[in-house]
């Protein structure tokens, strides 16, 4: 498990965000509930790198941020590492990393194929594919949860919504993981950057093969589809793929791990979720807040901008974290308390604003069905050994979950 990084004031003069191992090894709640006392923002200097950033924790300033395009703009990146890296490839041709009249257009397109009546079949298909899924592993005696239940749910959801073959699930899943993340301590940026060109080469070819071959997905939606008069560019096409195979699986991947682990170290709560006094989807927005999967986002000011007394400039890169924001003691109740029942529960886990999340709906319906999954069929969950972290300062959570699933009597 992690350990708690000690708050120390002296601490933030060396404290690397940026790091990967940082995030890995340690609880990071006791820094965010410094930074968040202090009622200011924080510049954090360069550590290897050349340029510093802003670091917003407060879920009011997070919140502010994400609801305001013309001051903090996302077409540059939205993520630290590429902005750091000198901006996103894909900027102003993938509907994350745009702003404006573009994004909102291309976004329309893609919402076509998240809604909840566009996902009605896929729900039912999810219920299915997790039931068959935590009955395995019940009958195995002991698994990996991360690996053998949680890694298959939300990839066979965004790879039916993509048209990706079964053939190819797997191949997707592992260039998914190692993009932004690795489950290796030792995995360079090579590596990621790798597993980005694999994905992209793989959608390329998908979408080629859309052109002559329509098929009911989100591929053919985005070849298809008419912005002010013209059809998408390949590129486009392909970024916009890469965006959804990763939103789409990665981060719910994760939460769905963060789940299970929070529900086997927290007895009472998941006494209550099986006896049902607390409902599955109260429990869904916890989990959410809880895990936190997708632990920042980064944008760039456009304008200079006054904030909590700190003048920041046009051009700087300004990380708003999630995962400290979800634990404002100003906005939840004891927010370091796994509490599945608490409500209200307006956590910024999808982000809030134009950039809210896409899949928001289809993530709630994939841990959803784990939940009811695991209430129905599991009495107990026994963590067999701690769990393994991802390392990375983007993704939050667990590559591995050794876990026994006892059944019910």
């Amino acid at each position: 498990m992690k350990t708690p990084l000690a708050a120390d004031p002296h601490l933030l003069d060396s404290l690397d965000l940026t790091s990967p191992h940082l995030h890995a090894r340690y609880d990071l709640t006791p820094v965010w509930d410094l930074l968040r006392a202090r009622d200011e923002i924080f510049w954090h200097p360069p550590r290897n790198r050349d340029t510093g950033f802003w670091i917003m924790t407060r879920y009011a300033d997070v919140a502010a941020a994400y609801r305001d395009p013309v001051a903090f703009g996302s077409a540059q990146g939205n993520v630290l590492d590429v902005m750091l890296d000198g901006g996103d490839s894909a900027s102003g041709r993938m509907v994350s990393v745009s702003d404006g009249q573009y994004h909102a257009e291309v976004r329309r397109v893609l919402m076509r194929g998240f809604t909840p009546e566009a996902l009605a079949g896929t729900a039912e298909r999810i219920e299915r594919v997790v039931h068959d899924l935590v009955a395995a592993a019940v009958a195995a005696g002991q698994c990996d949860f991360a690996r053998d239940v949680a890694a298959a749910i939300p990839l066979q959801a965004i790879c039916d919504l993509l048209g990706v073959s079964e053939a190819d699930r797997r191949f997707i899943l592992e260039q998914t993981s190692s993009s932004v993340g690795s489950e290796s301590p030792t995995a360079t940026s090579a590596d990621a950057w790798k597993a980005k060109n694999e994905i992209l080469f793989y959608f390329a070819h998908l979408a080629e093969t859309r052109r002559y071959a329509p098929a009911a997905d989100v591929v053919t939606m985005l070849v298809e589809a008419d912005i002010r008069g013209r059809r998408l560019a390949d590129d486009e096409i392909i970024f916009n793929c890469y965006s959804l195979i990763l939103g789409g699986d990665e981060t719910t991947r994760l939460a769905i791990v963060g789940a299970a682990l929070a529900f086997a170290q927290h007895d009472d709560a998941w006494a209550d979720l099986r006896s049902g006094r607390v409902d599955v989807d109260q429990a869904v927005e916890e989990v959410l807040r809880w895990t936190t999967p997708s632990m920042h986002q980064a944008r760039v000011a456009r304008e200079d901008v006054d904030w909590r007394g700190q003048t920041i400039r046009e051009g700087d890169i300004v990380t708003l974290w999630n995962v400290a924001a979800n634990r404002d003691e100003r906005v939840f109740d004891r927010p370091g308390e796994f509490r599945p029942a608490r409500t209200p529960n307006r956590h910024l886990t999808f982000a809030a604003g134009t950039h809210y999340c896409l899949g928001a709906h289809l993530a709630r319906l994939e841990i959803a069905a784990t939940l009811r999954a695991l209430r129905d069929q599991v009495a107990r969950i026994e963590l067999l050994a701690p769990p393994s972290p991802v390392f990375s300062n983007f993704l939050g959570g667990y590559s591995s979950l050794p876990v026994r699933l006892h059944p019910h009597r």
